[in-house]
């Protein structure tokens, strides 16, 4: 009989030889891939979040464009016919002006009385003062509708291509403000500190996302009767600064180094989605920018959103190196 010999298996025979060092080594080395790895499917399970958020802000930006456009429309039928209206009251105003005048030289004394009575009845002197005021404002409300819708389409701007476009900064930070003054208007004054600024390379649409979460976040942090919001604006270098600040409760200082994540929030449940700062870091860093924040419990927070004047493209930035 032939007895056949069987060769143990290499890497068995491996892992023998090797030394307790070496195998944590190798432990350490595959507990330290899993980790990456797991780091790695969180990072694109945010990335894919942000990517379905910035679609749904898109798709609500073109139902506000369309809202917009559509109410733009009657509105301006009404604006062009209050013009007439305002003209024909004047006419009957100035014809008005004309039967008062010729009312003495009437010879019936029945049909002036009767005339008297009339004007007593429906208040004549009073009409003809009040009228005038009731169409001024009117036309301010429909002058303030107006302003509303065209800041509404700025705000959104998907008429417009998604292009890097000079545009006025303090255009898009009052536009927003139209859009979002329900939310401040009851609890918080604004104050504006613009310095001057040129014309900003950017995504105006993009840009005024950011605005918005930061305006809006300053008015929910102020929980007391009444604070402020103030808005400042100025150049440095090559850059451009926009500061939100608010007076409101502040952010503790273990919460500060989590601001920017997808989904923390600080609000109360239900309130926040914890995606508008971690959406408006993303904007910014696009733009080449920075976003810091600096908060006090009890003594308000204050953003500052640094972006560059001009921006690079990748091609002019491989150009530059």
């Amino acid at each position: 009989m032939t007895t056949t010999e069987v060769s143990p298996n290499p890497q068995e025979a491996t892992l023998a030889e090797m030394s307790d060092v070496q195998i944590r080594s190798i432990v350490g080395e595959l507990i330290k891939a899993n980790r990456d790895l797991k780091d790695l499917n969180t990072k694109l399970s945010d990335a894919q979040t942000k990517l379905m958020q910035s679609e749904k802000l898109a798709s609500i930006g073109q139902l506000a464009a369309g809202v917009a456009h559509e109410i733009n429309n009657p509105i301006g039928f009404i604006f062009s016919n209050f013009g007439t209206l305002e003209q024909y009251l004047q006419d009957l105003f100035q014809m008005l002006q004309v039967y008062e005048e010729a009312e003495a030289s009437v010879g019936d004394e029945t049909a002036v009385a009767r005339i008297r009575n009339l004007r007593a009845d429906l208040d004549i002197d009073y009409l003809k003062d009040d009228i005038p005021n009731l169409m001024r404002e009117s036309r301010d409300g429909i002058q303030r509708v107006r302003k509303i819708v065209q800041d509404l389409k700025d705000f959104s701007r998907v008429d417009a291509r998604q292009e890097w476009e000079p545009v006025d900064l303090h255009a898009g930070i009052d536009s927003t403000l139209n859009i979002v003054n329900n939310e401040i208007k009851y609890k918080a004054d604004v104050v504006k500190n613009y310095g001057p600024l040129p014309e900003v390379q950017c995504l105006p649409s993009e840009m005024n996302q950011v605005f918005m979460n930061l305006l809006v976040n300053a008015a929910h942090a102020i929980t007391a009767e009444r604070g402020t919001i103030t808005i400042t604006t100025g150049v440095q270098d090559a850059s451009v600064w926009v500061e939100v600040a608010d007076t409101g409760m502040g952010i503790a200082a273990e919460n500060l180094q989590r601001i920017f994540d997808p989904f923390f929030t600080t609000k109360p449940v239900g309130q926040g989605t914890g995606l508008g700062l971690s959406l408006s870091y993303g904007i910014v860093q696009k733009h080449d920018g920075r976003m810091e924040v600096t908060s006090e419990i009890g003594a308000g927070t204050r953003f500052r959103v640094t972006i560059p004047i001009k921006h690079e493209s990748a091609q002019e930035a491989e150009q530059a190196h």
